[in-house]
């Protein structure tokens, strides 16, 4: 199936804001404004909020309804996910899926909106993995250059776009109940880049992917396409605060292996782990012991199941800052010669 680009909004339009996982909103607000704030006034777009969005104990399809509301709405120009959460699998089965692909729009999310950004690669609808209202756009003091600059030119901007690798970076965030640190940057480590390996080769393709323990949950559910579906594609995958062990990670990769799904793909980029949460605060010793274990669980997957695949490690992207935003069935370019990624947004 083709997956096309659905028309991009502009500034001046209204944005639809949605939370199809948790309702975080409501336990963080001003968290949540702060996003919000900064939809309107640095990227001149207008919020608009539907009954769900602030209620944490919205049911599936109430949820969904939301969704397919948002979609079909002709004021409405794009789709973001307010935050993720852990059971936006159950929401899949309530939407309208006509609805969806009769008025494709640009939707944005990551980590449990992987489910999502799935299900609308399933009905031929590029969408973004990336952007959250409460995560990059609500970043303590300011939103990271790099974060702003890629969401932008996701947001407005056709054709293609170069990614830069950030010279630093972050995974212990601002803790959002402590309000005194809204306007104060989250602490950033400097980092070497990007890490390629496998052959050094040029490839393009359609991307696919995301948070990967939201994957292996689709793959279990049976909502992920058949292999040969992914013929040409490239896949991205990063982990999230619940930290999954190494050997999941491989196990993970692994299954797809062994569905006859990951050789399909021609390269694998990988998101730079995140190695501390607020539930299992990690010394700087155990963050590096955790970061190898991880790239070397999928060096072993990549190098048994998909050896020709041209890899990449320590993406910005997903649960670190900053947070480079990529088109889930859109096309990407990884050059393994000049090492050079650009999407197309």
């Amino acid at each position: 199936m083709a997956v096309s680009y659905p028309p991009k909004p502009r500034p001046g339009d209204r944005i639809a804001i949605l939370s199809p996982s948790a309702g975080l909103p409501a336990v963080f607000p001003d968290v949540y404004e702060l996003g919000l704030s900064r939809l309107r006034d640095e990227f001149g777009l207008i919020p608009v909020e539907f009954p769900t969005t602030r209620a944490p104990a919205a049911s599936a399809r109430e949820r969904a309804h939301d969704i397919t509301a948002a979609f079909a709405d002709p004021s409405i120009s794009a789709v973001m996910a307010s935050i993720g959460g852990d059971d936006q699998i159950t929401v899949l089965r309530h939407l309208d899926d006509d609805v969806i692909r009769a008025n494709p729009k640009p939707f944005f999310g990551f980590s449990d909106n992987t489910n999502l950004l799935n299900h609308l690669f399933g009905l031929g609808v590029v969408a973004f993995h990336g952007g959250a209202v409460m995560t990059s756009l609500a970043r303590g003091g300011a939103m990271h250059p790099l974060s702003a600059s890629s969401l932008r030119a996701a947001l407005f901007t056709p054709g293609w776009h170069e990614l830069t690798a950030s010279a630093d970076f972050c995974d212990e965030p601002n803790d959002w109940a402590d309000a005194s640190l809204r306007h104060v940057p989250p602490r950033m480590w400097p980092v070497d880049g990007w890490s390629w390996e496998g052959p050094q080769r040029l490839v393009e393709g359609p991307l696919w992917g995301g948070c990967l323990e939201i994957l292996s949950w689709l793959l279990q559910a049976g909502f992920v396409a058949p292999p040969q579906r992914f013929d040409g594609h490239l896949l991205v995958i990063e982990t999230s605060e619940e930290m999954p062990a190494a050997e999941e990670v491989f196990r993970t990769l692994r299954n797809m292996g062994e569905r006859d799904m990951l050789r399909r793909f021609a390269a694998v980029l990988v998101g730079r782990p995140k190695a501390w949460s607020f539930e299992r605060r990690c010394t700087a010793e155990q963050k590096a012991v955790y970061r190898d274990e991880q790239r070397d669980a999928v060096r072993r997957a990549v190098a048994a199941y998909a050896p020709d695949a041209v890899l990449v490690f320590d993406l910005d992207l997903g649960h670190t800052d900053p947070q480079l935003i990529l088109p889930i069935g859109g096309d990407v370019r990884v050059d393994g010669v000049q090492r050079r990624i650009s999407v197309r947004y």
